[in-house]
């Protein structure tokens, strides 16, 4: 193997990879290069981090066809949205292909035997996140990761976010500096016009982090706040559980919490529930097991064409909120178990519990084993909702080894100026009827 050049070289991006990087080839080895888009001719420091070749941007030579001026002056150094220097129309594209052959290389799933939807489009590209994740950067600061680092970058507003949270981190920093040691993430969260957050700290709550919370929560009219210690029950004041309603079913109120998942873009979530609903098909008759359920985000659309649902949730706050939504509601054919899925599942295995469909919306980490408690469970037909492509390809190869035949594919653009995408895909066992496109 060549030794590496000691002075950046030249290289032409010829696309995108799985984690949003430019993609070069150097001396016939791949190298991936953060902040380079296809079309780029750039200059590089190439650096070997394993058996992986990287490239450290030194300059832009020039420009391919789709790099514009990011709207944002911290792009360059924030880790948050890595594509903001790439054109919308050219980050759609990106995703779907991403997806796509990440499915057939890692997954070894060929497109031709699937149906692939046309991309669904957000309908906000900037502004658009209701919830967010900040970390202390010193002097009282609060901020987001560096780019491909740990350091923090402190940030006083952030134009990613829904207009009621763009200022929050810099009005709320000073606010909570008082409990700056003991913090280990800071929390957003907005519905509409209404913002709460939370704090998950480093130890134990004290009356010192309450005091300071309130205050904070009097100052900017927030909601409600919550305290999470590192040990035991989170410390709810005010009221921080903020009422939004079902997608697809507005007399259904839904309750999202900073310290609990929620989609972080709610038009589009609109969007990516709607799919997974169309391609789950569920009967009247059908009974619904739904892994992942948190707070009962597909739960409700699921329980109005079906028989039954049954949602499994380990978080105890997503699970509480859920029920919440169910009793308000009138909600009679839905019940939620707390606890690890994989359990979970094992023990309605052991019970001979049966179920007609299954709509499983893992984490980043995906379902692993999935296809087994499937099989067990008598499921004919499956509908992963994913955030990763890596984990839907590895659990999608595991359906269909278990005998489950791809149907659809779905990728919703969630997470517009970023490379993460979600995507919906069911997968059906060839003896339960008719395939539907």
């Amino acid at each position: 193997m060549l030794p590496l050049p000691e002075t950046p070289v030249s290289l032409t991006i010829d696309r995108l990879g799985q984690l949003g990087e430019g993609v070069a080839s150097w001396q016939g080895r791949t190298v991936f290069i953060p902040g380079a888009f296809p079309g780029d001719t750039v200059r590089v420091h190439l650096e070997s981090q394993g058996r992986v070749l990287r490239g450290l941007l030194r300059e832009v030579v020039s420009s391919g066809p789709d790099r514009r001026e990011a709207p944002c002056s911290l792009a360059g150094e924030c880790g948050g949205c890595d594509w903001l220097g790439l054109a919308e129309s050219a980050q759609r594209s990106a995703k779907q292909e991403i997806v796509l052959s990440t499915l057939e290389h890692l997954g070894h799933l060929r497109r031709e035997d699937f149906t692939v939807r046309p991309l669904l489009v957000a309908p906000r590209d900037w502004g658009y996140r209701r919830r967010a994740v900040l970390h202390p950067a010193g002097k009282g600061a609060l901020g987001y990761f560096s780019r491909r680092s740990h350091e923090r970058l402190a940030v006083s507003e952030c134009g990613a976010l829904t207009p009621v949270l763009t200022a929050l981190p810099g009005k709320l920093a000073p606010l909570l500096k008082p409990l700056a040691k003991d913090t280990e993430e800071v929390l957003l969260l907005a519905e509409g016009d209404k913002a709460a957050f939370a704090v998950n700290l480093t130890g134990q709550v004290t009356a010192r982090h309450v005091e300071a919370a309130e205050v904070a929560v009097r100052a900017l009219r927030l909601e409600g706040a919550v305290l999470v210690p590192k040990e035991g029950s989170p410390r709810v004041l005010g009221k921080p559980a903020l009422r939004s309603y079902s997608p697809l079913r507005p007399e259904v109120p839904l309750y999202l919490r900073p310290d609990s998942f929620a989609q972080a873009h709610a038009e589009a979530n609109v969007g990516l529930v709607t799919s997974a609903i169309f391609e789950l098909a569920a009967r009247d008759e059908d009974s619904v097991l739904e892994l992942y359920s948190g707070n009962g985000n597909f739960t409700f659309p699921l329980a109005a064409g079906s028989a039954s649902v049954l949602g499994v949730e380990s978080s105890p706050v997503g699970v509480e909120l859920a029920q919440r939504s169910a009793r308000e509601a009138s909600v009679s054919n839905v019940r939620f178990v707390q606890g690890d899925a994989r359990k979970v599942c094992d023990g309605l295995v052991s019970e001979g519990r049966r179920f007609d469909v299954c709509l499983a919306d893992p984490p980043r980490a995906g379902a692993p084993g999935l296809a087994k408690w499937m099989v067990a469970l008598g499921i004919r037909r499956v509908v992963y909702v994913a955030c990763d492509p890596a984990s839907l390809a590895r659990d999608a190869a595991g359906l269909v080894e278990a005998g489950y035949k791809p149907q659809a594919l779905q990728v919703v653009d969630m997470f517009p100026q970023t490379h993460h995408v979600e995507a919906v895909m069911s997968f059906e066992r060839p003896d339960s009827g008719k395939r539907r496109d």
